[in-house]
């Protein structure tokens, strides 16, 4: 059974920084593209950052580029999003996600493609 489990969230000041991590369980990483994903209240879902299987293709959205970094360790079955000069709209609830096959790392993240999601854990920047 394919799943993945979020941790790292918490409550943080403007311009702090925070790790999320994402558990990987009953599958290889390596055979698969990541995402982070994030809905605030009353939003919509968007894809906050995507990576294909081979790290050679990674997307960002245009409101966390130079500030959010998506990373794997494939060895560890880990997945993780470090998230730098956090600011008030970066609060949400943070999902992790994995897909065999994406088109790209952006049509994952555009189109919330994925085979499993995790169950998200919250994000809260406030001061």
């Amino acid at each position: 059974q394919l799943q993945v489990v979020e941790s790292g969230g918490g409550l943080v000041q403007p311009g702090g920084s925070l790790r999320l991590s994402c558990a990987v369980r009953g599958f290889t990483l390596e055979d698969y593209a990541i995402g982070w994903f994030r809905q605030a209240p009353g939003k919509e879902r968007e894809g906050v950052s995507c990576m294909d299987r081979s790290e050679s293709d990674t997307y960002y959205i245009d409101s966390v580029k130079g500030r959010f970094t998506i990373s794997r360790d494939n060895a560890k079955n880990m997945v993780y999003l470090q998230m730098n000069n956090l600011k008030p709209d970066d609060t949400a609830t943070y999902y992790c996600a994995a897909d065999q096959s994406p088109p790209t790392s952006q049509y994952m993240c555009i189109f919330w493609v994925a085979d499993t999601w995790g169950q998200g854990t919250q994000v809260t920047v406030a001061s």
